[in-house]
């Protein structure tokens, strides 16, 4: 029962982010991290433990962004350490991701990645959707696309691209997600509880969907496309 929010707006997203995971805290977890777009790059903050662990992080190492992600973790693949939180990047450092649920081709698709030279950080099923989708092509919602038939199980999925600094793309199979419709401001979470104090307009997306978040809107395509 991991915990994630997304958010894109006008503000800065580290209290936004911490917020959101705050209000999550009931469903459970042993670790914690966030991803943010700052300056052109992605820069990720994970702490294995408590929130506030996270939170002194991100107090000791301060990120600036309007857009970004977090999340809480309960270990699946993997022991519950900094190297095994979310959210977890591709090899370049250019996709984030943050993912509840598990891989049932894991071994299978580890094994290729291995083999195919990239080198794998973690103990995660979720890095292995960063790898993924870094190294597909085109937009995060092409590689989304692309990467989808590849994905054997339950997940939500919530990633952004250091390229495309304004958007937050989050798709599903099982899991829950939502998206809140705010003014000048959109999220995306796991629970509806992670939202409503910004917003009472929510969306909640149906398995197979993929939403692409934006500041001025939310775009919600089938995984055909």
């Amino acid at each position: 029962m991991c915990g994630i929010i997304g958010y894109v707006g006008g503000g800065e997203v580290v209290p936004v982010l911490l917020d959101g995971l705050r209000r999550l805290e009931y469903r459970g977890y042993d670790s914690a991290g966030m991803a943010v777009l700052e300056g052109g790059a992605v820069r990720v903050l994970r702490a294995a433990g408590k929130l506030a662990n996270l939170e002194q992080r991100a107090y000791q190492e301060p990120l600036h962004g309007t857009v970004g992600l977090g999340h809480t973790r309960w270990a699946t693949h993997g022991a519950p350490t900094e190297a095994n939180a979310h959210p977890q990047t591709d090899a370049a450092g250019s996709v984030a991701v943050v993912h509840n649920g598990i891989l049932e081709n894991y071994a299978a698709l580890r094994a290729e990645l291995a083999a195919a030279g990239c080198r794998l950080r973690s103990d995660t099923d979720t890095e292995l959707i960063a790898q993924l989708l870094g190294a597909a092509a085109g937009s995060l919602l092409e590689r989304v696309l692309a990467t989808l038939p590849r994905l054997v199980g339950q997940y939500a999925v919530v990633a952004v691209r250091r390229e495309e600094p304004d958007t937050v793309v989050a798709f599903r199979n099982g899991p829950p997600l939502v998206a809140g419709l705010g003014e000048g401001e959109n999220l995306v979470a796991s629970d509806v509880t992670a939202l409503l104090h910004r917003t009472r307009r929510v969306l909640f997306l149906e398995n197979g969907d993929v939403a692409v978040v934006r500041r001025d809107g939310v775009e919600v395509v089938r995984a055909d496309g």
